[in-house]
């Protein structure tokens, strides 16, 4: 048998081809590559480390090594997330030839405990959003950039890959390229038009110009829509820095991030009466399934808002006696 057949090769050379296809056929990311093999590489070691072939590898010795992170501390989360990863990935074994079965078929995932993302109040909002220094280019960016990650429930790789020709001013749209190459349409409302507005002409040029003629990453008229003081397209780390700091100007106590604002924008819709569907589609889900965890906030809202209602109607009702008993 030529030593480059499936029974010469280690677990090891098969998780290098499996990364390289998923990274040429699968559209993953670099990190998500880098996730991929930490996680993989992890169990393959745990299995070298007790003598163990991971080729020949069986569900109860990988309920072993999922028990051994879980008393490490692991989350929950992340737990699921490598059962899920390190699965995949002995599927593909099985497609190769590697192995004559599914080694890990029937390995459930660990249930993941129902965790509500935290959405910001209208009043909170409104005061990030009116932080940044209408008076400075770099304000103005961050106004633009802050409307639009709400306005349109934008993902921060999103943001930060948008060119000044994906943008439609006139129509409140924005052409996205969102997980998986996937490709759709966000739209933006009034206030977020306007700051990109007031950004296009009177914070990007001011950006654009400080650039000198070497700079790398040079972007164009036409092309990075958020610059930084260099004139080169804004990081994702330099946005995500840039909110805190807002946060922390317009005195919110609350872990501020960019996710948090899509969060918010996604239950605000539903708070409103929007259809679950247009949120999906708006958000960019694949499924409704993974749009339905918005329902809950709104409806935990809600809850809340009414019962702070009641609390307040209870109260009046009992203020009326209490004068009557202090002016006897």
């Amino acid at each position: 048998m030529p030593s480059g057949s499936p029974a010469h090769k280690t677990a090891e050379a098969f998780l290098d081809a499996y990364l390289r296809e998923l990274s040429a056929v699968g559209n993953r990311s670099a990190y998500t590559i880098r996730n991929y093999r930490t996680d993989i590489g992890s169990f393959l070691a745990w299995c070298r480390e007790r003598k163990l072939e991971p080729l020949a590898t069986n569900r109860g010795m990988f309920r072993e090594y999922l028990g051994e992170l879980k008393d490490g501390g692991m989350v929950p989360a992340s737990i699921t997330r490598r059962t899920s990863t390190v699965h995949g990935f002995y599927k593909y074994l099985l497609q190769e030839g590697a192995t004559e079965r599914d080694l890990l078929y029937g390995v459930a995932l660990p249930k993941r405990p129902k965790r509500l993302p935290k959405v910001l109040d209208p009043a909170v909002l409104d005061a990030l959003l009116s932080a940044p220094d209408p008076e400075d280019p770099a304000g103005l960016r961050d106004r633009a950039m802050l409307e639009l990650l709400y306005g349109g429930g934008l993902r921060i790789s999103e943001l930060v890959g948008l060119d000044v020709k994906q943008v439609d001013l006139g129509e409140g749209s924005a052409i996205i390229h969102g997980k998986g190459a996937k490709e759709r349409v966000a739209l933006f409302g009034e206030p977020a038009m306007q700051a990109l507005e007031r950004y296009l002409e009177a914070g990007r040029p001011h950006l654009l110009s400080d650039q000198t003629p070497a700079s790398p990453g040079r972007a164009g008229a036409g092309g990075a829509l958020f610059l930084n003081r260099f004139g080169g397209r804004l990081t994702a780390r330099s946005v995500q820095t840039l909110i805190k700091r807002h946060a922390v100007a317009a005195g919110i106590a609350a872990d501020v991030h960019p996710h948090l604002l899509r969060h918010s924008f996604a239950t605000h819709l539903l708070d409103g009466g929007a259809d679950l569907r247009i949120v999906q589609d708006l958000l960019g889900h694949s499924s409704a399934n993974t749009t339905q965890i918005y329902t809950h906030v709104s409806q935990a809202r809600q809850a809340k808002v009414s019962a702070e209602a009641w609390e307040k109607v209870a109260e009046q009702a009992l203020e009326g006696p209490r004068r009557k008993r202090r002016a006897g």
